[in-house]
């Protein structure tokens, strides 16, 4: 007798058979499209492709932050409930995705947390303990 999660196979199976709706294939290739092009700025980059089901609109929006004597550039990416922010910072590249926050948007990526609230946004360091001030507070360039 077989053991593990009955119908695991079925439910998690790809199906090559299959063919996408043209929605998914299009929001698929979007989205393939919007992460090369957040690391077009890179010389070395990496591919990401995200399939989401259904047929929401992916929605992009670049924003530049200045915080102090550093920018960060954060390219967010939004698809029905799911939303994602690219954070450039000088040489570092993050992916964040939004968590549960009481005010404001809030994403976690790696050791970092970046929290906005209209124009301003701050970013914190896990790894500094739970109560460490922000490591960089960011105002909304331009």
């Amino acid at each position: 007798m077989r053991k593990g999660l009955p119908g695991f196979r079925q439910a998690f199976a790809p199906c090559y058979r299959c063919k996408p709706e043209p929605m998914e294939t299009e929001m698929r290739l979007f989205l393939t499209a919007i992460l090369l092009a957040s690391a077009a700025g890179s010389a070395l980059a990496s591919t990401i492709t995200l399939e989401l089901p259904g047929n929401a609109a992916v929605d992009r929006q670049a924003v530049s932050y200045k915080c102090g004597d550093r920018d960060i550039k954060a390219e967010y990416i939004n698809a029905g409930s799911n939303s994602l922010a690219v954070l450039t910072m000088g040489d570092e590249t993050v992916v964040a995705v939004t968590v549960l926050s009481g005010s404001g948007a809030k994403y976690a990526g790696q050791q970092y947390v970046w929290w906005t609230k209209g124009d301003n946004a701050d970013l914190y360091d896990l790894t500094e303990g739970e109560d460490a001030p922000p490591l960089h507070s960011c105002t909304k360039a331009g």
